[in-house]
């Protein structure tokens, strides 16, 4: 069950009903109408178990300690992204209105800060092309129909590429780690080292993961946008606005496992190949970065019968609804609105999605998105897992110049809970007369 009562919220939270409204109103808890009562209100289950771990009035500082390493409460002080009042921002500025102009490479100069004439350094190629340089503010121009022409198979790229299924997104995670690992045992390590040569050693770690995934024979050349790069190596240049875009909306998301894995690395005085290296192998694990492939299994789901009873089955079975639901946006993710509106609707994920809110109370996230733009444009099965890279990789990066300035190592502590030690107990005896 995805909704609960008042009382049985209340029962679960052990406060004041004022304090669970205060909750709802500062969109900690989601709540919606009862259909059945439209005067009464059903609250989240998971915002409100979420809620009770963290209500437990004055704790000691080992229990807050361990608990703020739990999802949702913050860890490191960092400048470069946020979410607020649900919107994404990069160093202050709105991510979805970003992806209306900027490139990828864009965002990267804002995230690096980089100095003015440096990124027309770092990326030669950029500075002529048509993208607008997000530090300095350029809007762009209307975009037009930029779904036109896209189809609802999925097939076509799939099948220029001569691959289809997993074993495009096993390659490409593949192919990613042993280009990132060559480049993590020769590379000098990051401390110690001006700003500048790393940032610029960060566009060549960033340009050595998107050849690895997309090929260095691709098109365009390696100096050319990532997101030109993409679109040629998957014969998608009607959809190279959308791929921008895309790449954006993904460049960084606050301090996620993956981005957390990095800075841990890069805190250790590792090169900027090893820290990326660390947040790259994170995506290996279902519960960050997998979501592209239990979403492709729940469409599978679907077809075979239908999204209602695909989607009753999935939450039946006690699984996450993947592709679905944010706590950081109770609202939505705007991520998604801001791809969703640019995309025709595509079948049977429509009809998912509308299930998925009908009965978990979950609307789309950002995966949902990648999977509609993959199915709408004709785009490789591994499109969602390689934009998510790709683009991350920038904030990856960005976090770990970050944490170089920093110069302090990530060591926190165990509270332990294993067998007693004996160890008072030994003091004790020692002690007596």
């Amino acid at each position: 069950m995805a909704w609960m009562t008042a009382a049985e919220a209340l029962d679960v939270l052990n406060v004041r009903p004022q304090t669970l409204y205060a909750n709802v109103s500062r969109g900690k808890i989601r709540a919606k109408p009862d259909e059945v009562d439209v005067r009464r209100s059903l609250y989240h289950r998971d915002d409100v178990l979420r809620m009770a771990r963290r209500a437990n009035g004055r704790r000691k500082v080992e229990i807050v300690s361990s608990e703020a390493m739990q999802y949702g409460d913050p860890v490191l002080p960092s400048a470069i992204s946020t979410v607020a009042d649900g919107r994404l921002f990069y160093r202050g500025r709105d991510a979805t209105a970003l992806a209306d102009s900027a490139s990828l490479e864009d965002i990267a100069a804002l995230l690096w800060e980089c100095a003015p004439g440096e990124a027309a350094a770092i990326w030669p190629a950029s500075a002529g092309n048509d993208v607008a340089t997000a530090s300095r503010g350029v809007t762009a121009a209307p975009v037009g129909d930029a779904a036109a022409g896209c189809t609802d198979t999925g097939k076509a790229a799939a099948s220029s590429n001569g691959a289809g299924g997993g074993e495009l997104v096993d390659g490409a995670l593949a192919a990613g780690l042993f280009a990132l690992a060559r480049r993590s045992a020769v590379d000098a390590p990051s401390l110690g080292r001006p700003a500048a040569a790393l940032r610029a050693e960060a566009a060549e770690v960033l340009a050595t993961l998107v050849d690895a995934m997309v090929g260095k024979s691709s098109a365009a050349g390696r100096d050319a946008p990532v997101s030109t790069r993409l679109a040629r190596a998957w014969h998608a240049e009607a959809h190279l606005d959308l791929i921008r875009r895309t790449l954006v909306l993904m460049a960084d998301h606050e301090l996620n496992a993956s981005t957390f894995a990095t800075r841990v690395a890069i805190s250790t005085g590792a090169s900027l190949a090893a820290g990326v290296l660390a947040g790259f192998t994170t995506l290996t694990g279902p519960l960050h970065g997998g979501a592209a492939n239990a979403f492709a299994e729940l469409v599978a789901q679907a077809r075979a019968s239908n999204a209602d009873d695909a989607v009753r089955h999935w939450l039946a079975s006690q699984r996450t609804l993947p592709a679905f639901g944010h706590p950081l946006y109770p609202d939505g993710d705007p991520r998604a609105k801001a791809l969703l509106k640019l995309l025709p609707k595509v079948q049977p994920h429509e009809q998912l999605a509308v299930a998925a809110e009908q009965q978990a109370g979950e609307l789309p996230s950002i995966d949902y998105a990648l999977a509609v733009l993959t199915a709408a444009c004709g785009l490789p099965s591994d499109a969602p897992f390689v934009l998510f890279a790709a683009g991350r990789c920038v904030g990856w990066l960005a976090h770990a110049l970050e944490q170089v300035q920093a110069n302090r190592l990530i060591r926190p502590r165990a509270r332990y809970t294993g067998p007693a030690t004996g160890v008072r107990a030994d003091i004790r005896t020692r002690a007596q007369p």
